[in-house]
């Protein structure tokens, strides 16, 4: 809640200013009972009719207010529940920008797009129903006692009793509905969680005629949440019973109780002030109701005020504040007894790697499955922290910089192209504002992909498709080359940029990297041993350890490791 408060904060004022307008826009709600007593007493005593008059237009102005002040109300508290709205997703998006890259890596795609969309919905829900009802019950609370006291003040200690009668109820309850929200909302996570999944693996479940395997495992979360669901509904339906009869059960005695001393006269009361007490008292316990009603909103906002917490508290940060910016890079990388140890894994992933890559040079790396080499390129771009030895980049350790700056100077080329939906030029410019049409077409034709603007309708403004899905893979990989080419970036990193490739389109691209990777730090990590062939200095890694260093011919010559590689692919 800490979050939310802080947040809240720089709505200070706009909370006052609400404050203010319910004191005036909800005055009928307790002045009306005293209007309502006075007129019942001028009747039994057989007033003059100017008095009824008289308390007819207090009434009718004080109710006639209540429309501009409402609208008042809703532009200025609805306004601010917006605001908060707006705060809390810049505030997620920026803390998800700056955790970890193992964070992402643990944390489903879907299950982060719940907690921005779903949570901080629920929250604004929350914030939207509760506000005006709450608002109320404050200001008609105050009245009632106020006026109680002023009239009858020995009723004050029964209107007293719906405080903790209410709080008693709530407090009954309250632990089975958070458990009971909690559960839905983990319920409802693991949802988005399998949706996503069902959604990313369409061409592989229709590919292999395994739709309704698709279909059970989205169908037995589905019912999940329907339990979950049922669950936290009957645990709200015991407390709106329960608080519902207690607090009839209380309004009931305040009538008799009233009506008794009246008759009895046990207290100076007249009928008015009956009715001014039953009214009071009405009014009182159908306040606390609606606020006792709110209580499963409220729940569920909690809840989804911890869900955005598990974001905006995580500690799993990429510390970049504070250290060193670069304002430019050479390319020259050393790693000395860098060793990367992973959580629930008994051998480290790499062990005591000791490496000088060159400025300007390319450098391979090569091995099985599971032998270190993605690992450390990312760990060379931040993504993966060492935990013992380290990298420095041009004599600095890469700990004390701040590693976007850093990355201003590096492009990476994957294995598969990520493209968003929008125009190729809107994909290769990302992020670099507005680039003149001759730059961008020079990217392009070094890229090998001016073929793909001449041959679409629309040129480079053709909108691509969510993750790129109008073009090919090989043309993905070429929209993809020009975006690193347009940055000119001084340190190239190449995964697996070639392996799912055609060999037509496997050509056209090496075309295309041989020109990024002219003068520039290059990393590549290939399966395809020709496609490393030309690079100054092959990396053979195993169970995270260096097996062999070389070049192409001087690994072939050796006999070891890569030359075994190279007879099983190419022989």
């Amino acid at each position: 809640m800490r979050s939310l408060f802080a947040t809240l904060k720089s709505q200070r004022w706009r909370l006052l200013g609400v404050a203010s307008i319910f004191l005036v826009k909800d005055a009928p709600l307790w002045l009306l009972p005293v209007i309502t007593a006075n007129v019942v007493d001028v009747v039994v005593a057989g007033g003059p009719l100017s008095h009824i008059g008289y308390f007819g237009l207090i009434a009718a102005a004080l109710l006639v207010q209540v429309y501009p002040m409402h609208v008042m109300f809703t532009r200025v508290y609805m306004g601010m529940v917006r605001s908060l709205g707006v705060s809390l997703r810049n505030a997620l998006t920026a803390k998800l920008q700056s955790l970890s890259i193992g964070y992402h890596g643990r944390t489903s795609a879907a299950v982060i797009q719940s907690k921005v969309v779903r949570d901080v919905e629920n929250v604004e829900m929350m914030l939207a129903q509760v506000g005006n009802p709450l608002g109320s019950a404050v200001v008609v609370f105050a009245g009632a006692v106020t006026m109680t006291a002023i009239n009858v003040p020995q009723f004050l200690p029964l209107f007293a009793l719906t405080i903790p009668c209410g709080v008693g109820v709530w407090w009954v309850m309250r632990t089975r509905s958070q458990r009971r929200n909690e559960e839905f909302r983990r319920q409802m996570e693991q949802f988005s969680r399998r949706v996503g999944e069902m959604a990313t693996l369409m061409p592989i479940t229709r590919a292999h005629g395994l739709e309704e395997v698709a279909f059970d495992r989205v169908s037995k979360d589905a019912d999940g949440v329907r339990r979950n669901g049922l669950s936290l509904d009957m645990i709200n339906g015991h407390f709106g019973a329960l608080s519902w009869v207690v607090m009839q059960l209380l309004s009931v005695a305040c009538l008799i109780a009233a009506s008794a001393f009246a008759v009895a006269h046990w207290i100076p009361i007249t009928a008015g002030e009956v009715v001014l007490l039953g009214t009071y008292f009405t009014t009182l316990t159908g306040t606390v109701m609606t606020v006792l009603s709110f209580v499963p909103i409220i729940s569920r906002g909690r809840e989804s005020v911890r869900s955005l917490a598990e974001v905006l508290e995580d500690p799993d940060l990429e510390q970049n504040e504070g250290k060193t910016t670069v304002t430019s890079v050479a390319g020259l990388f050393e790693a000395q007894n860098l060793t990367v140890s992973f959580a629930g894994e008994t051998r480290p992933a790499l062990d005591g790697i000791d490496l000088i890559i060159p400025a300007g040079q390319t450098i391979a790396f090569v091995g099985a499955s599971g032998s270190g080499k993605s690992t450390f390129v990312n760990t060379v771009l931040g993504f993966v922290r060492p935990t013992g030895g380290r990298i420095l980049l041009d004599g600095m350790d890469t700990a004390t910089l701040d590693l976007r700056s850093v990355r201003k100077s590096i492009s990476v080329v994957p294995q598969e192209s990520v493209l968003f939906e929008g125009s190729i030029r809107d994909n290769v410019a990302y992020g670099m504002g507005l680039i003149d049409d001759e730059r961008m077409r020079t990217a392009l034709v070094q890229a090998n992909a001016w073929e793909i603007i001449e041959a679409l309708p629309d040129g480079w403004d053709t909108v691509v498709g969510e993750r790129g899905a109008r073009l090919s893979g090989g043309q993905r990989q070429r929209i993809s080359i020009a975006r690193a080419l347009i940055r000119n970036p001084r340190i190239l990193i190449l995964d697996e940029a070639t392996s799912a490739l055609d060999s037509e389109s496997e050509h056209k691209v090496h075309e295309a990297l041989e020109r990024l990777m002219e003068g520039r730090t290059t990393l590549v990590v290939a399966h395809r041993l020709s496609t490393v062939m030309h690079a100054d200095r092959i990396i053979v890694l195993d169970r995270g350890r260096i097996a062999e260093s070389g070049t192409h011919a001087e690994l072939i010559d050796r006999g070891g490791r890569y030359a075994r590689l190279w007879s099983i692919q190419y022989q």
